[in-house]
């Protein structure tokens, strides 16, 4: 992904629009306890499978919480989003399938794989992830998100799925690593 950062800082955040840190006091077997925890929105995940290419398609994009850690904040990703609205997850997630990567789905052609907590030791995000397989067909737009959103849409065969589960140089999310097991793990082909 070709992108350009720069001014990068980072600031107290008091209030957030998506987040908000909070101070977790708590006895625990008699100690008394704090912990930093930050409450977030719940999200969606799309494994998505195009059959007409036999490829997974998969979103890069800048995440700026990575940048201090590796200097370049690029990631290899499912398509996601966070549920911030009075739909269905499915429906959530069929219309990140079309805003990230031009698909249009219908919500009920989603399959749900599983649900799990992410970042556990201080946020507890709740994830759904789902399965979709699309083709040619059901491509209507380039995708790329909204607004100034900046996502490149990147189309991965099946051998190099398996490779990037392991391959230490990518940074990708844990829920691409578990999708592409559970495809791999749940196929006879």
């Amino acid at each position: 992904m070709d992108t350009k950062i720069e001014n990068f800082t980072l600031k107290e955040l008091k209030k957030g629009k998506f987040i908000a840190p909070k101070l977790a006091t708590y006895t625990q077997d008699g100690i008394d306890k704090t912990w930093e925890i930050v409450e977030v929105n719940d999200s969606v995940a799309i494994l998505i499978f195009d059959k007409s290419k036999e490829k997974f398609i998969l979103v890069k994009q800048f995440r700026p919480a990575l940048f201090p850690k590796d200097g370049k904040g690029i990631t290899l990703e499912l398509c996601a989003g966070i549920v911030d609205k009075d739909l269905t997850l499915a429906e959530i997630a069929s219309e990140e399938v079309f805003e990230e990567c031009g698909y249009k789905v219908a919500p009920e052609s989603l399959k749900k794989i599983n649900s799990f907590y992410t970042a556990v030791g201080f946020a507890a995000s709740h994830q759904s992830l789902f399965y979709v397989e699309v083709d040619e067909s059901m491509k209507i737009s380039q995708g790329g998100g909204i607004d100034a959103e900046k996502i490149e849409i990147v189309e991965v065969d099946k051998a190099r799925a398996k490779e990037i589960i392991f391959d230490d140089s990518i940074a990708k999310t844990p829920g691409l690593c578990f999708a592409f097991s559970w495809w791999f793990f749940s196929r006879d082909d």
